[in-house]
């Protein structure tokens, strides 16, 4: 229930305010918006973005300045900003800043979208080759260096993969291509970008078309915006921003957390740290600490993976093989379990998330095999202890009485007393015992133990 509740939940902030501060909604035709994308873009970020839009809507802003520095995002991410900046009622501009930024990637297809593109000195854009293609490319020139002429069994896979790289990259180029004839921008440099992978500094960018506005800072950007005409919607309008509100929708503490945790290995690794504080309160119930930490990390590392693309059926087998690690703990199968637990995990990690549609958010298989590998430790370490059990001698209870040594303190045909692991005890034999005399348990009721002679030397009753 906990983990349906968290969407809600991270709606409202301590104040019961909304996640991104907003104004009042009274109608100020010269309120601007200041947004702002700073880092990888991802679910959380298109979610901040559409949320900062329909409020800027709501308020009847002016205008809407976007002030970005990215090195790039999941590309379904990227088109879900692009298309609330196409549906847009209010002109957006994009703003590479601060001095030393970038609009990498997705962040260039973002650039080009927006109405109007303004850049920062010393930042610069581009790199918009998808990356799974460069890996792939690499790949490719790595074996095609290694290739002897006599074995081609890959050839035929090695086209495969081709062709789906020029379906991604003609499907690339034609998105940034329409983009830039849609605000009349360079439509050859945004083509190099995508196919070459080309990158260019603000100043360059400004003389080849790529943008319209360099500034240096947000009162230079509002100068240089203010009068300018613009065509919107088939209207040509004039933006009003010498003397305009900022109103700032930056992302507050909990954007950021949600951008933080929308990390796959990160609520990867919550999960299992998680799942290793609900072992340590359940081997020593009472500790609390343990208990509490473990449902709160395995929570938002679920939540973490449910705002991501995840494939259900390995989240399944990660579950599973995490149930039967547990069951190992608990109910000590000599490592079958364990083993079998150790295997879904791995399979399980493997299929969370399709490496070749999201390259992004491919977890590294050094994070998988590490976690693993301490599974492993942990379930060859409760096999260990459970096998010792059963291999170890009784050492408390009436079993533990069974064949030990005591002394008979007196003389005794029956029943006598003897002295047994330091302490005295009523003792029946059938066997005339006399003082001083060695005797073996052999077995007991109550407080009453069945003793014999022993024969010291001989080792023998």
């Amino acid at each position: 229930m906990l983990l349906f509740l968290l969407p809600l939940l991270s709606s409202i902030d301590l104040q019961g305010q909304s996640r991104i501060s907003s104004p009042s909604h009274a109608k100020e035709p010269n309120q601007i918006f200041l947004l702002e994308i700073n880092g990888t873009i991802g679910p959380a970020t298109s979610d901040y973005f559409e949320e900062a839009i329909q409020k800027a809507h709501q308020s009847h802003a002016h205008a809407i300045i976007l002030k970005m520095d990215t090195p790039g995002g999941l590309d379904t991410s990227m088109r879900s900003i692009i298309k609330t900046i196409l549906s847009s009622k209010i002109p957006i501009i994009t703003y590479v800043a601060p001095e030393g930024s970038r609009a990498a990637s997705a962040g260039t297809y973002i650039l080009y979208a927006s109405h109007i593109a303004a850049m920062s000195p010393a930042t610069n854009l581009g790199a918009a080759t998808p990356v799974n293609l460069l890996e792939s490319s690499s790949s490719q020139k790595k074996d095609d260096k290694n290739q002897n002429p006599k074995e081609n069994k890959n050839e035929e896979n090695k086209i495969q993969s081709t062709a789906m790289d020029k379906k991604i990259i003609n499907d690339a180029n034609a998105y940034i291509r329409g983009l830039a004839k849609l605000r009349g921008r360079n439509q050859e440099w945004a083509s190099r970008a995508v196919i070459d992978g080309e990158s260019l500094p603000a100043e360059e960018a400004l003389e080849k078309n790529v943008i319209e506005l360099m500034a240096s800072n947000l009162d230079e950007l509002l100068k240089q915006l203010d009068g300018r005409s613009i065509t919107f919607h088939k209207k040509t309008i004039s933006l009003q921003t010498q003397n305009a509100k900022i109103v700032e929708a930056l992302p507050n503490w909990q954007n950021k957390l949600l951008s933080f945790i929308a990390s796959p290995s990160l609520a990867y690794l919550l999960i299992l740290i998680g799942f290793y504080g609900l072992i340590y309160e359940f081997s020593t119930p009472g500790s609390i600490g343990p208990g509490v930490a473990g449902v709160i990390s395995i929570l938002v590392g679920f939540y973490g993976l449910h705002i991501l693309p995840i494939n259900y059926f390995g989240i399944a087998l990660i579950i599973l093989g995490l149930g039967m690690m547990l069951a190992e703990a608990f109910v000590p199968s000599f490592g079958a379990l364990g083993a079998g637990g150790i295997v879904a995990f791995i399979l399980g990690s493997f299929v969370l998330i399709d490496a070749e549609k999201f390259p992004e958010l491919k977890i590294p298989r050094i994070l998988i095999f590490s976690l693993a590998g301490i599974s492993a430790l942990f379930v060859f370490v409760v096999s260990s202890m459970a096998i010792g059990s059963k291999k170890r001698k009784v050492a408390s209870g009436s079993e533990e009485m069974v064949g030990s040594l005591g002394e008979a303190i007196e003389d005794f045909e029956e029943d006598g007393n003897v002295w047994i692991h330091g302490e005295l005890w009523r003792a029946h034999s059938r066997q005339a015992i006399k003082k001083s005399q060695i005797v073996r348990v052999v077995s007991r009721e109550g407080l009453e133990l069945e003793v014999e002679p022993y024969d010291v030397k001989n080792n023998n009753p």
